[in-house]
C-alpha cells in the first residue's frame, strides 16, 4: 500500500473530502486526527452554540478524544479534518491514549469516499428544527436525514464491530 492511499479533493457531500487512492484493508489505521488537544469546556467556549440556535456556530472541526477531551483541528489540523459524514460509514476515529486515529471498518475501495458517523448527539431534545440544523447529505440507503444520532440508539453495527475488534492496543496498520 503506498505511504498515503488518500487524497483531499471537492465532495458533493460537503465542500472537501478525502478520498481512497490505494484500496484500504478493515483495521487499518489511515490517519491521525490531528489538532489542538483542549478540554471539552475550552471547546465551548471557543465555538458556542446560540442557545436559541437563531444562527448556525462556527463551523468546526472539533471530534472528542474522550469525555473531557476534544481535538481542534482548527488549530494545527490536518486532511483528516476533512472527512465527512456517512449514516453507512467506512471508517471510525479511534482513540489511543492522547491519539485519534480514523480506522477503516470494512475494507475500503480506489475512489470512496472516506466517511464516519460523525454521530452528534445533543443535550437538549433533538427536535425537527434542530435535525435540519444538522442536515446529512451522505446518500446512503439508509440515511438518517441528519448528522445527528438519535438519542439511546446503538451505532452502526460495523462502527461497533470495529471497537471491540480494533479498538485501543488492537489496530492495525
Amino acid at each position: 500500500m503506498p505511504r498515503r492511499p488518500w487524497e483531499v479533493r471537492r465532495s458533493p457531500r460537503h465542500g472537501r473530502g478525502v478520498y481512497a487512492t490505494a484500496r484500504i484493508p478493515a483495521g487499518t489505521r489511515i490517519i491521525e486526527y490531528t489538532g489542538e488537544l483542549i478540554p471539552e469546556v475550552e471547546g465551548e467556549r471557543r465555538y458556542p452554540t446560540p442557545p436559541d440556535g437563531s444562527e448556525e456556530p462556527e463551523h468546526t472541526y472539533l471530534l472528542t478524544l474522550d469525555a473531557e477531551r476534544v481535538i481542534d483541528a482548527n488549530v494545527g489540523g490536518n486532511a483528516a479534518r476533512f472527512i465527512n459524514h456517512s449514516c453507512e460509514p467506512n471508517c471510525e476515529p479511534i482513540a489511543y491514549g492522547d491519539r485519534m486515529w480514523i480506522v477503516a471498518i470494512r475494507d475500503i475501495r480506489v475512489g470512496e469516499e472516506l466517511a464516519y458517523d460523525y454521530a452528534i448527539e445533543l443535550d437538549e431534545r433533538h427536535t425537527p428544527a434542530r435535525k435540519r440544523r444538522f442536515p446529512c447529505r451522505c446518500g446512503a440507503r439508509r440515511c438518517r436525514g441528519s448528522i445527528l444520532k438519535p438519542k439511546g440508539q446503538l451505532f452502526h453495527p460495523l462502527v461497533r464491530a470495529a471497537i471491540r475488534r480494533w479498538g485501543p492496543g488492537r489496530a492495525s496498520g
